[in-house]
């Protein structure tokens, strides 16, 4: 049974910024016209892809702000191929009637991976050691180089990746705590905390897997720095706006912090700079990776073909299951009829209104899912099919509708 308002090879999806291959080979063979353009997007490029797309995929360098979702009216989706969703106004997309789908989860391994390989490197002095090295400099000194058994590491955010890190640092011998805003279920013998006050008092090894909101903008500052033991080491492989650069670089260079491990900053390049700097180059044992936690080829092929089964799913059928701004529908598909995707404003009575029209006309609903967020609300019907074009074309006028699809 075909499930799309037209013809699939008509839609167009475009794919920025060197999206693993396999997102394109699922789209291609679910029918759908794919380009590839394998770099970021800005300015007047971008806005003429968007205007042009039906869906648009983009990893995290090309930003989607709410002057370019407007110029989107073709745009049935948006795909993050990320784990956050920090480079689209998703409140924006939502209020055009537009779901923001990503993968949360599927690079969470090579997080939790980088981030082990950062505590080895940290307390062993690592990447000083690498740099001399490079610069002809033989030095075997064992100063300030650690095992890390037996130490303990605090995690701030103890999510997916929080998570596979406490497990893997376990596996070497650490102790494990944690701190987390909501109630977790703790995994192996990691041991959870009341406070992060708590926590940077007691570990040796201070890593940050948090989203960025209003309350961990800036969670890290001068006093947070100061309860780390001295010598302690910092990592922070979540958002760049979490930690106080400058409060970082002073509690470095003062040798309060024994060293630290960025992989996200708060200013990172745009599309077209070429150059990028920071406060903390050449302090040493700190090791700065250009964010890269989730670039390894398993974590962007599972992204990819996560992110893609999504659109194909919402394209195809409706279903917002995944999506950061939408209310998660997933209605099964029903032989013999039609299905209408009405995305409206959540207001009171739209659903009185809906079901008035589908009266008027003598219409059969066989079923319907309706779920709201704040501002919108997503009905998803499957009708008769001999009454399928007239239902669309009267709710698709009502007043408080933002977006009306019919799926044949």
């Amino acid at each position: 049974m075909s499930r799309t308002s037209f013809p699939r090879h008509k839609i167009r999806i475009t794919l920025l910024e060197n999206i693993h291959p396999a997102a394109r080979e699922a789209l291609v063979e679910a029918g759908y016209t794919v380009d590839v353009i394998n770099k970021a997007l800005e300015g007047d490029e971008l806005a003429a892809v968007i205007a042009e797309s039906h869906v648009i995929g983009l990893r995290s360098r090309t930003k989607l702000r709410a002057a370019q979702i407007e110029l989107g009216n073709k745009l049935l989706a948006i795909g993050c191929f990320s784990v956050g969703t920090d480079q689209v106004d998703i409140a924006a997309a939502g209020q055009r009637g537009i779901p923001v789908f990503n993968a949360p989860h599927a690079s969470t391994r090579s997080v939790a991976e980088l981030t082990m390989g950062c505590v080895i490197a940290l307390a062993r002095r690592l990447g000083d050691k690498s740099q001399k090295l490079h610069c002809g400099q033989w030095d075997k000194s064992l100063a300030g180089a650690h095992e890390v058994r037996g130490r303990c590491i605090g995690l701030i955010g103890y999510g997916h990746i929080g998570q596979q890190v406490g497990l893997l640092a376990e596996a070497f011998g650490m102790r494990v705590l944690f701190h987390d805003i909501q109630k977790k279920l703790p995994l192996g013998l990691a041991r959870p905390l009341g406070s992060v006050d708590q926590l940077l008092d007691e570990a040796d090894f201070v890593s940050l897997h948090v989203p960025d909101t209003s309350v961990t903008r800036g969670m890290i500052g001068a006093p947070q720095l100061a309860r780390i033991k001295r010598g302690g080491y910092l990592i922070n492989h979540s958002r760049g706006s979490v930690v106080a650069i400058d409060a970082l670089v002073a509690a470095l260079k003062s040798g309060h912090l024994g060293g630290a491990a960025l992989d996200v900053f708060p200013q990172e390049p745009t599309p077209v700079q070429a150059e990028w700097h920071s406060e903390l180059e050449g302090i040493a044992n700190v090791l700065m990776t250009p964010h890269v936690g989730g670039n390894t080829e398993e974590a962007q092929r599972n992204i990819g073909l996560e992110v893609a089964r999504s659109i194909v799913e919402f394209v195809d059928r409706g279903s917002t299951e995944g999506a950061v701004n939408f209310p998660a529908i997933n209605l099964p598909p029903r032989e013999g009829t039609h299905r209408i995707l009405h995305i409206h404003k959540n207001v009171p009575g739209v659903l009185a209104s809906v079901t008035a029209i589908l009266s008027e006309l003598g219409a059969n609903i066989e079923a319907q899912q309706l779920g709201t967020t704040r501002d919108i609300g997503y009905l998803v019907m499957d009708v008769d099919r001999q009454l399928s074009d007239a239902v669309h074309e009267r709710i698709a006028k009502l007043p408080v509708s933002v977006k009306t699809r019919i799926l044949y």
